[in-house]
């Protein structure tokens, strides 16, 4: 029998899905401090991106791309920061954060920048809505 993907329950706890790629899911952080996406691999146990055959890597890419673009759609930052850490959660997982010029972790990483702020309930699911709606048209 094989595994089912599961979402790490950090990740859980710290994000909302927005969508199933072909190879990711891809979740909004919840911190509202930054534009930021989450793609995880929908491979059970997968825990370095060094893992994933060459289409999949292919694939990863394009996904990467396309969340930036996403991100890009709904909000307005400086540059795209993209990164692959797991030293926290172990689950491949890949950031894709918009970052601006004197935002809250300007220019450091955002990893232990202050204190989360997370999304209020209907800001975090207009947002949701949006990018889905952004992802249903630019296919």
């Amino acid at each position: 029998m094989t595994a089912a993907f599961e979402v790490a329950g950090r990740i859980v706890a710290d994000s909302a899905w927005i969508a199933d790629w072909p190879l990711c899911q891809v979740r909004l952080m919840d911190d509202r401090r930054f534009p930021w996406l989450l793609l995880l691999p929908r491979k059970p146990g997968l825990e370095e991106w060094t893992e994933l055959d060459d289409a999949d890597l292919a694939v990863l890419a394009v996904e990467i791309k396309r969340a930036g673009e996403a991100l890009g759609a709904v909000a307005t930052f400086d540059k795209l920061n993209v990164g692959a850490l797991g030293n926290i959660v172990r689950q491949m997982h890949v950031h894709v954060i918009g970052r601006s010029v004197g935002d809250a972790a300007w220019p450091g990483p955002v990893w232990g920048q202050g204190t989360r702020e997370s999304y209020a309930d209907g800001e975090r699911g207009e947002l949701v809505l949006r990018l889905q709606g952004y992802l249903a048209v630019s296919r």
